[in-house]
């Protein structure tokens, strides 16, 4: 907070703070937006396709920032973000919902990666990790405050104004960081030519295409609706048509080795993935179980998500203390995401006080918070200036495209097991929460393989 970085860092952090309120106040008031819009069999689309257009603004914005610099990637951010805000506030159905949900996802995209190149560019690397932290700080009072005012804007007056009063709060912290950012320009040394720039643009509109594809094609067919209007011929050649673009876009996307999860680089983006394939996937639906299964309000079901993020804030100020290395967060952090996942289902299980429910989503934000800060740390550790944009891209892609299988999936496998009446059956959320809980395995496993070799060892080995 140094008079040269001051004014970076609260413009930062406002930009992080609203992000986390919108998230947060969006998650706590989704089930009255469905009920009230009549989405409910579409309600993880809400979630699914704000990621997937966060995917494909994500591939642009990288070697937009490596090419121009980060400022025209967040100034567009900030524009789309502002429109899908106005958009969802004032919707009139659950489609034109849901469409400012994609609009926020793309401003969304456009503005995370420039966040990541300024900090590399503007800040020394003493200090990254700390502002990491202090990113999940800034989720603090959003944590406290947004979900609880948002379920009593839900309940009592109306969902709308949760949308209406974040835009021109990004708005202003972008208006006071620009001194600082409007004198950062591009890396001397480009990390790909303009053809490769275009190409990954191209690849990130082909993936977003891919996954809307599959998931319109999943979601038509588990509601009754559209199946009725559709023959299984059409929905299989579209999910398929969407599965293919994934698969072949995806590799040509992530650091090379990512499938194998090679290490160093490839691994870490990978455990990214994963970790938010499991969280959010189950969080959007944190809310709903305590709203359906148990009869909470949404004011005070939107608490558990508090405890979540407070549990985030306290695993990413221990990640800074380096009493571990930096590796071994992500195994543990993945571990014990793992563990309380398994916690929550056996709670809605059992139907077991919702406090224990609340208290195992806090220690799995605190494996998040100890792993989400370390893959960031890691990646500009591991990344030369002039490729910052573009695996600061990668992680956040990677990030995106966890979320939205894991919402996506949750959200069809919840559509497909909802009753006649619309209600979920007993076993419907003990089944989606343990589902995920294996990618929070798979990330721990594969946290084994961020350790890069230390130069001595490659020494003896050559």
């Amino acid at each position: 907070m140094s008079r040269p970085y001051r004014g970076l860092v609260v413009g930062l952090l406002a930009i992080v703070t609203c992000s986390a309120f919108e998230a947060m106040a969006v998650t706590t008031a989704m089930p009255v937006v469905a009920a009230d819009l009549g989405g409910q069999r579409a309600y993880g689309l809400a979630f699914s396709l704000y990621l997937t257009a966060s995917l494909a603004a994500t591939a642009a914005a990288g070697p937009w920032c490596d090419h121009s610099g980060p400022r025209p990637s967040l100034l567009t951010g900030l524009g789309l973000m502002c429109v899908g805000l106005i958009l969802c506030g004032g919707a009139w159905d659950f489609g034109a919902f849901t469409l400012g949900r994609m609009v926020s996802g793309a401003g969304a995209g456009f503005m995370i990666v420039p966040v990541y190149v300024i900090i590399g560019q503007a800040l020394p690397s003493a200090l990254q990790p700390v502002v990491f932290g202090w990113f999940s700080a800034a989720w603090v009072v959003p944590s406290l405050v947004g979900p609880y005012v948002s379920g009593l804007l839900a309940e009592h007056v109306s969902w709308r104004p949760v949308f209406f009063g974040v835009a021109p709060i990004v708005v202003a912290a972008v208006i006071f960081m620009w001194p600082r950012v409007r004198g950062l320009r591009a890396p001397e040394e480009k990390s790909m030519a303009s053809g490769e720039g275009r190409r990954r643009a191209l690849l990130g509109a082909g993936l977003a295409i891919g996954v809307a594809a599959a998931q319109w094609a999943a979601q038509s067919w588990v509601d009754p609706a559209l199946r009725d209007a559709l023959t299984p011929t059409v929905l299989g050649v579209v999910g398929l048509a969407g599965l293919a673009l994934v698969v072949s876009t995806v590799p040509r996307l992530l650091p090379p080795g990512s499938l194998r999860i090679a290490r160093g680089l490839p691994a870490v983006v990978v455990v990214r993935g994963l970790l938010t394939l499991a969280f959010f996937g189950a969080e959007a639906f944190i809310p709903l179980m305590l709203v359906d299964r148990y009869g909470l309000e949404p004011s005070i079901a939107g608490l558990a998500l508090t405890g979540g993020a407070l549990g985030w804030t306290a695993g990413s100020f221990a990640q800074t203390k380096g009493w571990l290395p930096r590796p071994m967060f992500l195994v543990v952090g993945g571990a014990l995401l793992f563990g309380c996942m398994l916690s929550v289902a056996a709670v809605v299980s059992a139907h077991a006080a919702p406090l224990l429910l609340a208290l195992a989503w806090a220690f799995a934000g605190m494996g998040m918070g100890l792993s989400m800060s370390t893959t960031s740390v890691l990646v500009l550790e591991l990344s030369d200036a002039a490729a910052r944009g573009r695996n600061s891209a990668s992680l956040q892609l990677a990030d995106m495209l966890g979320g939205v299988i894991g919402t996506a999936g949750a959200g069809t496998l919840y559509s497909l097991l909802l009753n006649p009446d619309r209600t979920p059956g007993t076993g419907v959320f003990t089944l989606l929460v343990l589902v995920l809980a294996v990618s929070a395995l798979l990330a721990a496993v594969a946290a084994t393989r961020t350790r890069t070799p230390s130069p001595a060892r490659e020494a003896d080995r050559a």
